[in-house]
């Protein structure tokens, strides 16, 4: 009886082990033309020095309106 399931654990480790797993991966590359505007070619500090120069303008173009004023 010992033998018998011996026999039938070798028998099961061996041919367990023997099965190939295929795993069949596909690899997909697309290319997209993406088109970029004008803004989004300068980074992020050019945009954000762009935006302070614009508030600042502002305020000197009040200030001069209030000495004008005077």
């Amino acid at each position: 009886m010992k033998k018998l399931f011996v026999l039938i654990s070798l028998a099961t480790l061996t041919l367990g082990s023997c099965r190939e797993t295929k795993t069949e991966t596909k690899e997909v590359i697309r290319e997209v033309e993406v088109e970029v505007e004008a803004d989004e070619k300068e980074g992020i500090l050019e945009r954000t020095a762009k935006e302070v120069d614009k508030e600042v303008n502002e305020e000197i173009d009040k200030k001069i309106e209030d000495i004008g004023n005077d």
